[in-house]
């Protein structure tokens, strides 16, 4: 084997064809992972045990870009900027009555099933009307005292999306 096919092998020409492929496809790949599915890790207990402290997941941001959060949603939420997310369940929505009595979730004086909740609360939280463009989220893991776990009203501005998984 000649030093020009060594060459040839291991450095290939470059052509303007070959770098434009190579740059369509990383602004595609940007795009696709910074707008329509975000890459999050999990990061606490608040909604254990259906999602795991440090697993993986993708959020599929356009999930509400033409519906909005419905009850039992689970959904990403922006907290202070872009860099912190957080995953939370959508209990009420807009315009709902919610409240918590001895850890049961009431809405509009109904009480709701979970069965998607960990662990017994005993929280006590008094009726609350949420407000316009805004949904309540707590988490599922509900064995926490409320003034650490609970979120309650957030603007729906701040959902990034629905986990992929």
């Amino acid at each position: 084997m000649t030093d020009s096919a060594i060459k040839k092998f291991f450095f290939p020409q470059i052509t303007k064809r070959y770098l434009l492929r190579v740059a369509v496809v990383a602004i595609t790949a940007f795009i696709i992972f910074k707008f329509v599915f975000i890459p999050f890790r999990i990061q606490g207990e608040s909604m254990a045990p259906n999602y795991v402290n440090g697993s993986f997941n993708f959020c599929f941001a356009l999930r509400y870009f033409f519906s909005k959060p419905a009850p039992s949603d689970v959904v990403l939420v922006r907290m202070a900027g872009q860099k912190i997310m957080l995953l939370k369940r959508v209990v009420a929505i807009e315009g709902q009555s919610v409240e918590f009595r001895e850890g049961s979730l009431f809405v509009d004086g109904k009480r709701i099933k979970e069965p998607y909740v960990a662990g017994k609360s005993d929280w006590n939280i008094p009726p609350t009307v949420v407000k316009p463009g805004h949904v309540y989220i707590v988490g599922d893991n509900r064995g926490t005292p409320e003034r650490g776990h609970t979120f309650g009203q957030t603007p729906v501005t701040r959902i990034a999306g629905a986990p992929l998984w």
